[in-house]
């Protein structure tokens, strides 16, 4: 098992509501290696919140979070930092991509902690950029590319450190049809071929519809669909 979440709950204070906002409720879920799983559910369920958790960008207030049987959110903030740029790859809505920066230069930001290896990362670079059809664009900045551009040019800076686990928050929301078909396909691609394992949150059906596991996510709670 790659990552198995236990009795996961978050609460948000809220001044409008003695209690808090209660968005996880005692939560689990399981992913095996390489497998494909989409969340599903209605904007502020807490989809986003589950992403962050899973992605050790947020801690949950109880409940265990395991990776390969570590328990992560055990980690200090320097083994969260090293385990989260070493294991997990990450692709947003919005690109986030350093507008300073070429393609080739936000690629490889993530890999500039580690000192070793600088030309297998190069090659990498290349060779992924080239599957996603962007290696004739490596020297343009973002504002030289369409959106789908910048999207694929995010999605190799994901995959760029070879992580296990792929986290995707509503990849396809900016984009026109067309993009969301081929940003689908690659990372169709990337979990076929790199064997990473995907966690996709969507308002699409038709991108949930390609993932092997669909949960959708009401009032705390998972259930699969």
């Amino acid at each position: 098992m790659l990552l198995q979440l236990e009795n996961i709950s978050k609460t948000y204070n809220n001044p409008l509501v003695d209690t808090g906002q209660v968005v996880l409720n005692k939560l689990s879920m399981e992913v095996e290696k390489g497998e494909r799983v989409a969340i599903l559910g209605p904007s502020g369920s807490g989809k986003s919140t589950l992403l962050n958790i899973i992605g050790t960008l947020e801690s949950p207030d109880t409940g265990t979070v395991r990776y390969n049987e570590q328990i992560i959110n055990e980690l200090t903030q320097s083994g969260l930092n090293h385990f989260r740029n070493r294991e997990i790859g990450f692709v947003f809505q919005l690109h986030h991509l350093l507008p300073q920066c070429n393609v080739v230069e936000n690629v490889l930001i993530p890999t500039l902690v580690d000192k070793g290896g600088r030309k297998e990362k190069n090659e990498l670079a290349e060779n992924l950029l080239n599957r996603v059809g962007m290696w004739n664009h490596r020297y343009k900045y973002p504002g030289q590319l369409s959106g789908g551009e910048c999207q694929r040019v995010a999605l190799v800076r994901a995959m760029i450190n070879q992580p296990a686990l792929l986290l995707a928050d509503e990849p396809t929301g900016a984009l026109d049809g067309k993009n969301v078909g081929a940003i689908t396909e690659l990372l169709l691609q990337m979990n076929m071929e790199e064997h990473v394992a995907l966690v996709v949150v969507t308002h699409s059906d038709a991108l949930a519809s390609t993932m092997g596991t669909i949960y959708e996510l009401s009032e705390g709670h998972l259930q699969k669909k």
